[in-house]
């Protein structure tokens, strides 16, 4: 069995982390070792997310969701600019965590993750991540 939780572990953060670091080194136009250090990862992880070997299946479902990718652009400017203190980057990551769970994202990879789910009657993994 897989929870809910875990969907956000494997496949939103880590698309999240990617659409993140694109737009930090294609639209703020910032070396990958820039990026690397302000996001706090190697730039070997940046390097695999530009090629899409980390956080890749997820990321089609977060670009095609205007609500997600305008957090994904406010989070990104603030990073590149390098005025928000951490505590507020991490708060705003998280809102675009919560938005693609009220989105249904996440509830749509758990149902491809575990296709038993489809069966169950109203999906309630949206609701049970706090």
């Amino acid at each position: 069995m897989k929870p809910p939780c875990m969907v956000v572990v494997q496949h939103i953060l880590p698309a999240l982390r990617l659409e993140i670091t694109r737009e930090l080194v294609e639209k703020y136009g910032l070396k990958r070792t820039d990026a690397a250090a302000k996001m706090g990862i190697t730039p070997a992880a940046v390097t695999q997310y530009l090629s899409r070997a980390r956080g890749g299946s997820a990321t089609n479902l977060l670009e095609s969701n205007g609500k997600v990718m305008e957090l994904v652009d406010e989070l990104s400017r603030d990073i590149a600019a390098g005025d928000s203190p951490l505590d507020v980057l991490l708060l705003k990551l998280c809102r675009a965590c919560s938005a693609a769970r009220s989105e249904g994202l996440i509830c749509q990879l758990h149902r491809e993750s575990m296709p038993g789910l489809v069966d169950l009657k109203g999906c309630s993994c949206a609701l049970n991540l706090a």
